[in-house]
């Protein structure tokens, strides 16, 4: 079926077309870009493994004790870091913060054992929560939870 177009009709189809050319020719270029913010895709990674069951020396999802975690979760984000194995030496790396300076990713240190020897590690996820390898499994535990306020001795970031 042939359809018959008044001239008007098609100066308004041609204008509508050679707008919509020029608009894409020579209209404003957007630049947009994401970026990835490191520390808190290491924490939504981390957020994946609760309920992981806690195993001594455990470096995989097939069990994990704490600094097993850390450094598997560190490995498998998008981050790609090699962090150190033990929660000790994970703690002499990266940069202090305070509390109130914390982000999501970021490392907190605890004395679990000796008192002011840091022995546990977990990534801090946001509104006060880490995300940990207790010894009950992969959990989110609230800092201000007085066994954890007591036995806390810093955190450090470890991505810029």
């Amino acid at each position: 079926m042939v359809m018959n177009l008044s001239g008007v009709k098609w100066a308004a189809a041609a204008f509508a077309i050679l707008s919509l050319a020029a608009a894409f020719l020579f209209g404003p270029v957007s630049n947009a870009s994401a970026s990835i913010n490191y520390g808190e895709e290491a924490a939504a990674t981390a957020g994946r493994y609760v309920g992981t069951p806690y195993k001594y020396g455990g470096t995989t999802p097939k069990g994990f004790d704490a600094s097993g975690f850390t450094q598997y979760v560190y490995k498998t984000a998008s981050a790609k870091m090699a962090i150190p194995r033990t929660s000790t030496e994970q703690y002499k790396i990266g940069k202090a913060v305070s509390k109130k300076e914390l982000k999501a990713g970021d490392l907190v240190f605890y004395a679990t054992g000796v008192k002011g020897k840091v022995s546990f590690v977990g990534i801090y996820d946001k509104n006060g929560t880490f995300i940990g390898a207790t010894s009950k499994g992969v959990k989110a535990v609230k800092m201000s939870d007085k066994y954890w306020q007591d036995r806390y001795i810093g955190a450090k970031r470890i991505i810029k």
